[in-house]
Parts: structure tokens; sequence; C-alpha cells
């Protein structure tokens, strides 16, 4: 429990509000609130197939990547990333949210009912995943697929 208190504390301190942050979060059926990207991280956004993927290979080099979240339909993958990632990225076909935008967290540590959901919560020690190694494993992964499908 230590851990997802602490990863609470972590996403709760990139709110505007942190105590009305967890608030949402015990009150919301879902169990989510919005938070703002941009400040204490981006978000790379990446469709399911190569998301999956992609986190295949990175997790066979990196002990553990940063947080990583899924969508309810499993169709989007979000990788989070260092602040200012998403202003630079240049990548087809991947969605950012950073400066500006907002994104739908789960409270981590608790299954979300058809929702949002972690699929490497935060550990509350503020680390993210390098932006550089993201974009290797996306090759590779994008490489692999390609190869599966014959083309």
């Amino acid at each position: 429990m230590t851990g997802a208190k602490t990863a609470v504390e972590w996403l709760a301190s990139a709110a505007p509000d942190p105590e009305a942050c967890r608030w949402e979060w015990e009150r919301n059926p879902l169990g989510v609130a919005l938070l703002p990207a941009g400040g204490a991280w981006d978000v790379l956004i990446l469709p399911g197939d190569l998301g999956y993927a992609t986190l295949d290979v990175l997790t066979r080099v990196l002990d553990r990547p940063g947080p990583v979240l899924v969508d309810f339909g499993d169709e989007r993958i979000g990788f989070f990333v260092p602040p200012g990632t998403a202003a630079r990225w240049l990548g087809t076909g991947i969605r950012t949210a950073g400066a500006g935008t907002w994104i739908v967290v789960p409270y981590p540590g608790r299954s979300s009912p058809g929702g949002v959901r972690w699929l490497i919560p935060p550990d509350g020690s503020g680390m993210l995943t390098d932006p550089t190694l993201l974009e290797l494993a996306m090759h590779e992964a994008a490489a692999r697929l390609a190869t599966a499908q014959g083309d």
C-alpha cells in the first residue's frame, strides 16, 4: 500500500489542486481524475498494436519503464515521458498530450471498471520513460509488426 500511496501523492502533485484530485478519485464511479499534462510529464499515445509491441521491446531492455496507461478498448497506449517531449515529437500517427492538455488518470493500485487502466502504474519516484529509448523501441516494434504481417 505504501507504493500506491506514494504514487497517489506523485500524481496528485501535478494537479492544480491536489486535494480536489484525491476527492475526484474517491468519488468518481470510474475511479479517474483529469490531470494536466505538460508540468510533471507529457504523454505519447500510440495505437494499441504498436504500443503493446513497443512496451514489449522496452521491458526487455529496461527493468521498469515509466508509467504506461491503456484505454478501455486497448486501442491506445500512453507512455509518460518528460515534460516538453510532446512539443518536440514528430512521429507520424503518434498523438501527444503536453502543455495545455489534460488526460484521464486512474487511481493507482485500483482497477477501473471498463475504463482507462495502468499497464505500468507509477511508483511515486517520478521516473518517466526516456523519449529516445521509446523512439528506438517504437522503431524495433514497428519493424517486428511489419515482418509479422509480411510487408
